[in-house]
């Protein structure tokens, strides 16, 4: 696939998708925006895919929204800024949080903004030491807009994240992992290795069994207890009655590998 703001590896059903904008420590723009929802859409679709991998070319993941190239927007007398620039991002960070596949952010450097947003919205996060994630856009008199504000109090204590949202400073990668934000820590320029072998040992599961697992833990998230078990069931069944049960079942019989077909 050929993208501008983007750079798109498929490796043994792995999709790395990689913000390439490391001059500008990867800030989003309206066009990286729009690449990068085609590219999560078309991973979500291709049934080759198990599994999808965000990172940040250079020394960032993301910085957050490119307001030296939005200057021009946020002049006196324009009030549509913050609605335009929803409409843009809002879908992407939805697109990741609800794709059919696992998706797993390699921070590999600062995430901020709507970076940290992009962060938050996947299944899973490896961050390298010393990386940092944050919500600064208080600081500029904007507000978080993107989701972090939703994810970082289902995530964290919520006293640290009303800190985080309220005075706009990060957190390092060594306090998420500590606070469970984050998953696996890896050294500084190790960070898309170490999520490309969490990625592996997701791959080799059942994909049906993965887009289920992840729907219900999506969807059932206002579910009660009481509802639970109904508002699944058809979500589980038809995995329970496809070929790949019958295979999962029959490899480990006969103690193989599981060959998947999808179906």
């Amino acid at each position: 696939m050929d993208f501008e703001t983007l750079n798109w590896q498929l490796t043994d059903g792995l999709a790395v998708i990689e913000l390439n904008r490391p001059d500008a420590l990867n800030a989003w723009t309206p066009q990286l925006g729009s690449e990068l929802l085609a590219a999560v859409r078309v991973a979500g679709d291709d049934p080759d895919i198990r599994a999808v991998l965000i990172t940040g070319a250079g020394r960032a993941f993301s910085s957050g929204a490119d307001l030296r190239s939005a200057r021009e927007e946020l002049r006196p007398g324009v009030t549509d800024f913050g609605i335009r620039l929803r409409t843009v991002y809002n879908p992407v960070i939805l697109a990741v949080a609800e794709a059919p596949k696992p998706v797993i952010a390699a921070v590999n450097g600062a995430a901020a903004g709507i970076g940290a947003a992009l962060a938050l919205a996947c299944d899973l996060i490896v961050a390298a030491r010393g990386a940092r994630l944050g919500v600064p856009e208080v600081k500029r008199s904007l507000v978080a807009a993107g989701g972090a504000l939703l994810r970082l109090p289902r995530v964290l204590p919520r006293n640290v994240a009303n800190e985080l949202a309220l005075t706009g400073d990060p957190i390092d990668a060594e306090r998420a992992y500590e606070l469970g934000l984050v998953n696996h820590l890896a050294e500084p320029g190790q960070a898309l290795d170490v999520a490309l072998q969490l990625a592996e040992r997701i791959a080799a599961n059942g994909p049906l069994a993965l887009a289920a697992t992840k729907r219900v833990m999506v969807e059932s998230a206002d579910w009660s207890d009481g509802e639970f078990f109904d508002r699944q069931r058809p979500i589980i069944d038809p995995v329970f009655a496809s070929e790949d049960a019958r295979e999962g079942a029959t490899a480990f019989s006969e103690r193989r590998d599981p060959v998947w077909k999808g179906r």
